[in-house]
């Protein structure tokens, strides 16, 4: 039998303010323009302040939650007042530089344009002699192929996208024969649909020797065994001696697994990060502000206040009336949330960087990477009097620009080891002292796990052999077979 009945219950919900917080928090500086202006597109009471007020507290920023809500019907009220005061008392900009100096100029970040790895494989078709269709196909599978360099759509997939997308229509034959023009392309190895076929498109460069050959042969009859480290099976069934077998896999250890990821992460290295924080040290005390150059100065449109005092001067009477004070008090709420949650996530921003900075200032003193101290974002987080999730999206995709380089925040945070004295270290001092060991080894006879688990030991460091592994995985470290000489 069917019945009403009524229950209490209490849930935890996050109100809209709390979740457009969150969202900006994990926006690095990069991106956070990007938010800005896709804010200022959707809401025409938001606008860029054009003057600034040098005088306000930059770490000032308002928690009222009072507000109505957008779009709920209800709340509407005829006491516009809250929605009339003066711009300097609640809705002023927000400066981000702690000292308000003027020399931010001096730490602007240099941006340089550069293109895209699909750019440099278009800029290569442009020398082919192609009629207008093959063109077109060659651009659709080069904007197919991922930042790995590997094109995972199979072929009918392209033929459906060119007919539905340009109305070109071919068949998979054409599309197989410029595939195969795609994948002479540099770097070598690009446009295979997976490891074995993109290993091998870049043998297929090398000159022919045998250690070369050797090698294709076991990437195309034996790679489930390579892939499983079956080295003995291969071995018997090529009738490979030793000194062969050791000399192919060199060859294929020399091979790129990700061909595009070559080109992207070195336009990484060789560009220019943004960096979110910048920390100098200014006679022995530690200085922390916060990049401001893509946040600019926010607040409520004019216009719209202009309008809301021609309401409040007359009574509001029609419905037409009503909807319009509606959706301007709806859009002037979401322009106060998006300033508030700006001031908010760079004051909390600023916060945990500066508990940071504090919890790790010998290295940021020295740039000693032996200084860093074993640290977790429960740490942070206890400190700061704030979730652990909080300090998580600080410390995500953020960096810092220091005196001895630019660092991702993750970078500061590491667990810790107990050594014999009853110390705790951080792992980066282990995996420091891993990788000396490794580069010191005699490489005619390199150390397995187990010998450099026990030299550690003997420094102090009591670490479990799969610790080790785990450690030289991390350093991309080959095993002790791989680092033989041949």
């Amino acid at each position: 039998m069917l019945k009403i009945t009524q229950s209490q219950r209490l849930l935890q919900k996050l109100s809209p303010q709390q979740i457009q917080f969150i969202k900006l928090l994990q926006v690095p500086t990069a991106n956070l323009e990007e938010a800005i202006e896709h804010e200022l597109e959707v809401n025409p009471a938001l606008e860029i302040d054009p003057q600034t007020n040098e005088a306000e507290d930059p770490y000032e920023f308002s928690n009222d939650a009072d507000h109505d809500t957008p779009g709920e019907e209800g709340e509407h009220t005829d006491d516009l007042s809250e929605y009339l005061r003066d711009e300097n008392e609640s809705m002023s900009d927000y400066h981000l530089n702690e000292n308000g100096d003027d020399d931010e100029d001096e730490r602007e970040s240099p941006v340089r344009q550069e293109s895209t790895f699909h750019d440099y494989l278009l800029s290569q078709v442009g020398l082919w002699d192609l009629n207008e269709q093959d063109t077109r196909i060659a651009e659709q599978l080069i904007g197919s192929i991922d930042d790995d360099g590997y094109l995972r759509r199979d072929v009918m997939s392209i033929v459906d996208d060119l007919a539905f997308n340009a109305n070109v229509y071919v068949s998979e034959a054409e599309i197989s024969n410029i595939l195969l023009k795609v994948q002479e392309l540099d770097p070598a190895g690009v446009g295979a649909a997976d490891l074995q076929e993109c290993l091998m498109l870049q043998l297929k460069r090398l000159d022919q020797s045998k250690q070369v050959m050797d090698a294709r042969q076991i990437l195309q009859k034996y790679f489930d065994e390579f892939t499983k480290k079956q080295y003995d099976r291969i071995k018997s069934q090529l009738s490979l001696d030793d000194d062969s077998f050791k000399a192919a896999i060199q060859v294929i250890i020399k091979l790129t697994p990700k061909p595009g990821m070559a080109f992207h992460d070195g336009s990484k290295e060789n560009g220019y990060i943004i960096p979110d924080f910048f920390v100098y040290n200014n006679n022995g005390v530690l200085e922390l502000t916060l990049n401001s150059r893509n946040a600019p100065p926010l607040r409520i449109s004019d216009e719209y206040r202009d309008m809301l005092k021609a309401y409040d001067k007359g009574s509001i009477k029609d419905k037409q009336q009503k909807e319009a004070v509606t959706f301007i008090k709806q859009k002037l709420d979401a322009a106060k949330w998006f300033i508030d949650a700006i001031k908010q996530r760079q004051h909390t921003l600023l916060y945990t960087m500066k508990s940071i900075m504090d919890y790790q200032s010998e290295f940021f003193f020295t740039g000693n990477e032996s200084s860093l101290k074993p640290m977790i974002l429960k740490d942070i987080a206890d400190k700061i009097n704030m979730d652990i999730s909080t300090v998580s999206r600080v410390a995500n995709s953020k960096y810092v620009q220091t005196e001895y380089g630019t660092f991702l925040l993750k970078y500061f945070f590491s667990e810790s080891i107990t050594n014999d004295s009853g110390e705790e270290v951080s792992t980066y001092e282990v995996k420091n002292l891993l990788q000396d060991l490794v580069d010191h080894e005699d490489k005619n006879n390199p150390l397995s796990d187990e010998q450099l688990m026990e030299q550690l030991s003997e420094k102090g460091f009591k670490v479990a052999r799969r610790t080790i592994a785990k450690y030289r995985e991390q350093l991309q470290i080959p095993v002790a077979r791989l680092r033989k000489l041949a």
